[in-house]
């Protein structure tokens, strides 16, 4: 295929990549028929996926506005994707345009699309890394420019560490994040699972590991066990729509469709 004004020079059109199938699933633009093939697929052996999706995403909001009314004005979006409408800075800068964010991808189309986005905001930017490479991302420039990590910081870490293998070490990996937190900061992660033991999901979790970036699902336990060092606020670890959602009726007769977990915790 051709190759598309926007796409940096070294990413493989013919390999989809699960930032840009994300960005598919949103409703984004910048993504390849690679990436959309794959998605259909996808929905063809799990049809509320795109949906799956948008919770996450709606997740992470929630969570930037609890974040905001504790006083929170500092963020690391880990695994931050392509930009589309809703981005961290453009909820946390509603409230206050003085708050600084700092997203992390390692995906070049999103970083790519990050810079041309932020570059008329001097309170936010992104860096080219991986989220397991916490020393790089603390040191970067952009981080050490809008990030003073002796005052409370809020991380967060939608959708990325499933994609983190058991053999990285997960929970040393978020141990490492934690060391660098001021106390008072916050920390969100939502994890996909399979605890219901679903049939699609391990039929999508192997699409995953064989034609793009591996899936690692995990149990409640095991992703409880990443807030180690932490003090969950309520409702504590819970399925994504149940997450502080905004109304009674947004949550959904059976919340565990999410096939996805979500929590906040306060750094002790």
């Amino acid at each position: 295929m051709e190759r598309p004004t926007w796409a940096p020079g070294e990413v493989d059109l013919n390999r989809p990549s699960a930032a840009r199938v994300y960005d598919y699933y949103l409703g984004g633009a910048h993504n390849f028929a690679a990436d959309r093939e794959f998605a259909h697929r996808a929905m063809a052996v799990m049809p509320d996926i795109a949906q799956v999706m948008r919770t996450y995403r709606a997740a992470l909001h929630r969570a930037v506005w609890f974040l905001l009314d504790q006083g929170i004005r500092q963020f690391l979006d880990l695994g931050s994707g392509i930009p589309t409408v809703g981005n961290v800075h453009e909820v946390a800068q509603r409230v206050d345009p003085a708050a600084r964010v700092v997203y992390v991808d390692n995906e070049p189309v999103a970083v790519a699309h990050s810079r041309a986005l932020l570059a008329d905001n001097p309170n936010a930017a992104v860096i080219g890394a991986d989220v397991r490479d916490p020393a790089a991302i603390f040191a970067a420039p952009e981080t050490r420019r809008l990030l003073d990590l002796d005052r409370p910081l809020g991380v967060l870490m939608s959708a990325v560490l499933h994609f983190v293998p058991d053999s990285a070490d997960p929970q040393g990996l978020v141990s490492q994040y934690r060391e660098r937190m001021a106390p008072g900061s916050y920390l969100m992660i939502s994890h996909a699972t399979n605890d219901h033991d679903f049939d699609q999901g391990p039929r999508v979790t192997q699409m995953y590991r064989r034609d793009s970036d591996p899936v690692t699902m995990r149990t409640r336990a095991q992703v409880s066990a990443l807030f180690e060092g932490f003090e969950l606020v309520s409702p504590g670890l819970v399925y994504l729509p149940l997450w502080r959602p905004d109304a009674l009726e947004d949550v959904p007769e059976r919340p565990e469709l999410s096939r996805g977990y979500v929590a906040v915790g306060r750094r002790i």
